[in-house]
């Protein structure tokens, strides 16, 4: 039986390298299949999804992007910081990125906005008919325009290559258009303030100001919906006024560091004469909130779930988890996630269990 089979798959090998008819055909029937699949990202249901669409830190991980979150909520899609790989993911899993409303920021470093032209372009490139929306702290401005002025040609040779006097790629829509949030200003002392920035078909987002100096201001954000609501930090230390702008929330999305690992990092750097990266390891520490602070946020806050990402060091191997949660069982020994890249949060509008799901793609 195993030589029929192996001879049968031989001849069918042979078929295919010897006929063009036949290489085209597997060629349509797999490129169908492929536009043809759907995402798999709920979207228009009465729930809050959260879908992590990049979880690593500034150090490289293959399986993880930089950061980024998305929020369908209400029907409507957001994105938090889009840092590089965060587009692709978006696009291996399918996510209609021509149906993303805004982009939040929440400040300006390169893991959090290096990806913010693809995004806007690959979303112009499949249909969106309007400049899309990015909201941020003061200095939003300057990085949206300077995106958009990277990004000049590109729309011109798209437009010139396939607009062909149809409109499909009207040129106005390609541009992003820049929202501030200037309730902070550069070098403000942080004292959590918040403003309420975004309130559209039931659907609300409020700016958190959050200590991330020498970076000001930087900002989490409340995403609100029937009641339900998701807090997602950016990068952080741990404050009052980020705990009682947190209070009430069903899930906290929070950054972490774990510093012990960190400094075992920066140590063996020095130790290969990488003294520059052992010395921005070590800085790293002092405007990062770690995993046991993280949970005592949550805590303090009363969240049901906390969902930890953008996490550093990289996580490279699973038996790494256990070193890099040391503590958090002592403080919080339930309702603590490792998130990755894929994981869907699904917070139901009416108050019941909190759900966890992972994208394929």
């Amino acid at each position: 039986m195993a030589l029929v089979i192996g001879g049968l798959a031989l001849a069918a090998f042979g078929v295919f390298q010897l006929s063009p008819a036949v290489q085209d055909r597997l060629f349509a029937m797999g490129a169908r299949a492929q536009l043809d699949r759907q995402s798999q990202l709920a979207t228009s249901d009465d729930a809050i999804r959260v879908l992590l669409c990049g979880t690593s830190s500034p150090l490289p991980l293959r399986k993880a992007a930089k950061a980024c979150t998305l929020v369908a909520i209400g029907g409507r899609l957001f994105i938090v910081d889009i840092g590089p790989e965060g587009s692709e993911n978006l696009a291996l899993w399918r996510v209609p990125t021509p149906k993303v409303e805004a982009v939040f920021l929440t400040h300006f470093h390169s893991d959090h906005i290096g990806e913010l032209g693809e995004l806007n372009m690959q979303g112009w490139a499949q249909g969106r008919r309007q400049p899309l929306d990015v909201y941020g702290p003061v200095g939003v401005v300057e990085v949206v325009a300077g995106f958009n002025a990277a990004y000049a040609f590109d729309r011109q040779y798209r437009n010139a290559h396939h607009d062909n006097g149809m409109g499909l790629l009207p040129l106005a829509a390609g541009e992003m258009t820049a929202h501030v949030a200037d309730f902070v200003q550069p070098g403000d002392v942080p004292a959590g303030r918040t403003q309420l920035i975004y309130a559209k078909g039931g659907v609300t987002v409020t700016a958190i100001e959050t200590d991330h100096r020498p970076v000001s201001p930087a900002f989490a954000y409340r995403f609100a919906y029937k009641g339900r609501s998701v807090v997602i930090t950016g990068d952080t230390i741990l404050n009052d006024g980020l705990v009682d702008a947190t209070k009430g929330a069903d899930v906290l999305v929070s950054e972490a560091q774990a510093h012990h690992l960190q400094d075992i990092m920066a140590r063996e750097a020095t130790s290969v004469g990488q003294e520059t990266l052992a010395s921005v390891l070590k800085d790293t520490s002092r405007y990062h909130i770690n995993p046991v602070e993280a949970a005592q946020l949550a805590n303090r806050a009363g969240v049901r779930e906390l969902v930890y990402t953008h996490m550093a060091p990289p996580l490279v191997l699973g038996l790494l988890k256990t070193p890099w949660l040391r503590g958090v069982a002592k403080e919080r020994p339930e309702g603590v996630t490792i998130g990755h890249d894929g994981m869907v949060i699904t917070i139901p509008v009416d108050g019941s269990a909190i759900t966890f799901s992972a994208l394929e793609g």
